[in-house]
């Protein structure tokens, strides 16, 4: 038996799902054939992201789910070919709720609870939302499913699978402020730069203009004129050093 996350890549999360899902939608055709299992993998509804897997993609992401106990060959004897079927019910034991809400979340990525509660219809039904979050409080206690942080605008939570390990992230967390670039001059009293060489100045005429003027024209244009600045300041310190 598996506990917790356990770092499945995504074609072997969209495979194992995929039978998952098979298995109480259409059990007549399950096990599923190498082809039917294909056909699942690449349908473009009920999936995000819709992809396009080839049978040497699907047939290496069932030989690694095999080596980790997670689906077996199934075929007869007598079979013409050869059939797959997951072994969640010994590796990762739910309940059919649980097997319901963790297939859609394979499948369409994060969820609502009220996305769920549709979406598991052909699967299993949930009576009420309570349900779905009872179901997702259990899958979140093993590991297996972690909640989102609540986008601006949004009512209701996201949930995401965690068997290819956590991908949701907080896109408007609070960021520290940006580090000083490398060779940054210190600040004097908080103000403008404190002095330094003529090549700083140019230097800084150089970053300014990349950040305040997308042209490489006008940024060369103005290097070129502080570099001409710079060489007649020098110019007249000589000057005055001679005299």
């Amino acid at each position: 038996m598996i506990a917790g996350p356990i770092a499945l890549d995504s074609g072997e999360v969209r495979v194992l799902g995929c039978l998952l899902e098979k298995q109480r939608t259409t059990p007549d055709a399950y096990p599923l054939s190498l082809n039917a299992l294909r056909l699942a993998c690449n349908q473009s509804t009920n999936r995000d992201p819709v992809v396009d897997y080839e049978d040497a993609q699907i047939r290496e992401a069932l030989n690694r789910l095999e080596r980790r106990g997670l689906v077996r060959l199934a075929s007869g004897r007598g079979s013409r070919a050869a059939k797959y079927r997951h072994r969640l019910a010994e590796a990762l034991p739910m309940s059919d709720s649980e097997q319901a809400a963790m297939a859609v979340l394979m499948l369409r990525g994060a969820q609502t609870p009220g996305e769920l509660k549709q979406r598991t219809e052909r699967m299993h039904t949930f009576a009420h939302l309570e349900d779905v979050n009872a179901t997702l409080a259990r899958l979140i206690e093993r590991g297996l499913v972690q909640r989102l942080p609540r986008r601006p605008g949004q009512k209701e939570e996201r949930y995401e699978q965690l068997l290819d390990g956590p991908t949701g992230s907080d896109p408007h967390a609070a960021q520290g402020p940006p580090a000083e670039a490398d060779g940054a001059e210190p600040r004097a009293g908080g103000g403008m730069p404190a002095p330094g060489p003529p090549e700083r100045a140019v230097a800084r005429a150089q970053q300014a203009g990349a950040e305040h003027d997308g042209s490489a024209a006008a940024l060369d244009e103005r290097v070129a004129r502080l570099e001409r600045e710079v060489a007649e300041l020098r110019a007249r310190v000589g000057l005055e050093a001679r005299a």
